[in-house]
């Protein structure tokens, strides 16, 4: 892949990738060396004590932090040349030590109804998916931990991927840097974040391929990135983590991430719930509940959102409705429905239009909020639950993995 074009920015300020304007594009592909360590991902104190190793004077790496920091998050410029406030010798130093790179779009597409997906290739050759989905009052980046996904949830085509690897936090954070090339969103060197209006891309759940909680720390740290406020500086309050119940990590995510939580939770027995998400066998309903009604953050201001896919003569009756209004009880919470996105092969069939509003008027008078999701992007199988890379890897040996990441970083 030759380097993304630029376009030059007014007043004579550093270049920025130009956005996509293709419906489909295709990129050839470029193998990452990993020659020089990439400066996307690092925390500030890893970036700072990489800066002195290559020979940044002690008393000056905070300072030169938070100026590459802002020039790499707040501007998303790539090019050290164009750092205008560093002094020549000082890019030059860095541009022989560091690089900035992001995962690769292989292809974009765009549905009938604006959303996009992004196939993204990763070190080691893997690709995983991203979803952009535009709204009238927000614009929603649905990004991919890892590559595929080791839950195998019998309704989720994303499941029956093999899981490969844990994404890099420069593989994840990557993903919110290509997607605001793409919507030409960073703005000028001077300029505050959402001078030119509202942003574009405004809120961020980690719903994509694989399980978040099983790669903890990468989504830790990319998450504490975005979040940063002289950087992507997205509030945690527009950062929503979904897991399917990694009951272990639940309060670690309250307090070293502080995002909002969802929950894949789709059933009210768990002998339903084992066959539609087997990590209940693991971690059962009334295990899973316990961990969120102890939720740190958990209040009427914060509620735990619970997904529930709402699957044709599965878990859609009333009785179920009922169920699942006992079960909540304790929690505040919401519950998203969600009309099954069928896929080819898939063993289930959607609730009818009428199934899914007795269901939800049951939740509403009950007094739960149970908006019905309106299903987004599935022309182009970018819809919840169908994410999956159009060329899927065999698994590899630890080794090569292991060598992929450190690659990567």
């Amino acid at each position: 892949m030759t380097d993304a074009p630029s376009i030059p920015a007014p007043n004579g300020g550093a270049p920025r990738p130009a956005p996509i304007t293709q419906d489909v594009m295709t990129i050839p592909r470029r193998d990452v060396d990993g020659g020089k360590p990439n400066l996307v991902g690092l925390p500030r104190d890893a970036m700072r004590e990489a800066l002195i190793a290559a020979g940044t004077p002690e008393k000056q790496a905070k300072m030169r932090t938070g100026q590459l920091w802002q020039w790499i998050y707040h501007w998303g410029v790539r090019d050290f040349a164009a750092m205008t406030n560093l002094g020549k010798d000082y890019r030059a130093l860095l541009a022989r030590h560091f690089e900035i790179r992001l995962p690769e779009i292989v292809s974009r597409q765009v549905s009938e109804d604006g959303t996009r997906k992004y196939l993204v290739r990763i070190a080691g050759g893997h690709e995983v998916e991203t979803v952009y989905i535009p709204e009238e009052d927000r614009g929603t980046l649905c990004i991919s931990s890892q590559v595929g996904c080791t839950l195998t949830c019998s309704f989720c085509h994303t499941g029956t991927q093999k899981l490969v690897r844990n994404l890099t936090p420069a593989e994840i954070v990557g993903q919110i840097m290509l997607a605001r090339d793409d919507l030409g969103e960073w703005p000028e060197p001077g300029q505050g974040t959402g001078e030119n209006g509202p942003r574009l891309l405004s809120n961020i759940v980690l719903m994509g391929m694989g399980e978040p909680l099983y790669n903890f720390e990468g989504v830790r740290d990319a998450m504490r990135i975005a979040m940063d406020g002289e950087g992507i500086a997205l509030s945690r309050r527009r950062i929503t983590l979904s897991t399917s119940g990694v009951v272990p990590e639940i309060a670690r995510c309250a307090t070293e991430i502080g995002c909002l939580l969802a929950v894949s939770f789709h059933a009210t027995t768990d002998e339903t719930r084992d066959r539609l998400v087997p990590i209940n066998r693991k971690w059962n309903i009334e295990a899973l509940l316990e961990a969120l009604r102890a939720y740190p953050k958990a209040s009427n201001s914060e509620r735990i959102t619970f997904e529930y896919v709402m699957l044709d003569g599965v878990n859609d009756t009333d009785a179920d409705a009922h169920r699942l209004v006992a079960l909540l009880e304790g929690i505040p919470a919401k519950v998203n429905l969600i009309p099954f996105n069928e896929w080819p092969g898939a063993p289930y069939k959607r609730s009818s239009n009428n199934r899914i509003r007795a269901f939800a008027t049951i939740l509403m008078q009950a007094g739960y909020a149970a908006p019905i999701r309106t299903p987004r992007g599935e022309d182009i199988m970018a819809a919840c639950g169908q994410l999956k890379s159009a060329t899927e890897r065999a698994r590899k040996s630890r080794k090569a993995i292991e060598d992929e990441v450190a690659a990567a970083r």
